[in-house]
This record gives C-alpha cells, sequence and structure tokens, in this order.
C-alpha cells in the first residue's frame, strides 16, 4: 500500500479533518506519516521595523508551528503508529510538492477549505494546485460544515 503519507497541516481545524483518514490508512498499511507545516513568513521588517522584533516574530512563528506538529504527531502515535514532523517554507502548494518528491512520498492527503466562486478566486486553492501538480496520488478531504 502506502509506505510514507505526506499530511500537510496549517494548524486549523480544517487541515485536521483529514487525520481520521491518515490514520486508517497508516493502521491499516502500516505507513509512516509525515506531518508538514510550511511556514509562510510575512514581511516582517514591513511590518515591524525594529529588526530584533521582527526576527521574534518569525522565532514565534516558527516555535508555535513546531509545537502544533508536535501535538497532533503525539496524539496519533498514542496509537502506535509511526509519526514524523517536519518545517519548510515557501509558497505552500509548491513546498508541499517539492518535499513530497524529496521524501518520495506514496501518497499526499489534505483537506479543502472547500472555498468556491470568489473566495477561491481571491485566495486560491492550494488543495487544487498540489492535485493538479502532485507526481503521487492525492486524497482530499472535505471537512463537514459546522
Amino acid at each position: 500500500m502506502y509506505k510514507r503519507i505526506l499530511a500537510p497541516l496549517d494548524g486549523s481545524e480544517v487541515a485536521e479533518a483529514v487525520l481520521p483518514q491518515v490514520q486508517m490508512l497508516a493502521e491499516c498499511g502500516g505507513s509512516q506519516i509525515i506531518l508538514l507545516s510550511v511556514v509562510v513568513h510575512p514581511n516582517y521588517d514591513y511590518f515591524i521595523p525594529e529588526p530584533a522584533l521582527a526576527n521574534a516574530a518569525r522565532e514565534n512563528q516558527i516555535n508555535e508551528s513546531k509545537a502544533y506538529l508536535e501535538r497532533m504527531a503525539a496524539k496519533l502515535g498514542e496509537n502506535g503508529l509511526a509519526v514524523r514532523t517536519e518545517m519548510c517554507e515557501g509558497p505552500v502548494a509548491e513546498a508541499i510538492l517539492d518535499y513530497a518528491d524529496s521524501t518520495k512520498a506514496d501518497l499526499i492527503a489534505m483537506s479543502t477549505h472547500g472555498r468556491s466562486g470568489i473566495g477561491r478566486w481571491l485566495m486560491g486553492s492550494v488543495a487544487e494546485r498540489v492535485m493538479r501538480a502532485a507526481k503521487v496520488p492525492v486524497l482530499l478531504v472535505r471537512p463537514p460544515r459546522h
């Protein structure tokens, strides 16, 4: 089946909606789960003119992302699953695709935020860009509406 399942997470409940399916696939196939966070740094130098404060904001963002991934990995690890966490930077869809290629992931599993119309046009769809360009299967999960 799948040896390595890449699950990009952005810290939202919407993104986490894919985790039950990832867990089920990993349990069935003995897969390793890779939880990936793509850190996108706004131009802190523009918003925060003090260099020390801008650097502190970047570090804080990275530390929060690491802690979040570790919490998610711990939840999955409670079930005896092999889970590792990774972080990278860059444009989100491209970073996910590059990471999947470099680690030879067999499956990319992610949630879609379900935007349509003007929201999709303005925000774009990371899931759609990943799905169209991925060299491996992509599992897209639409979370239930609240």
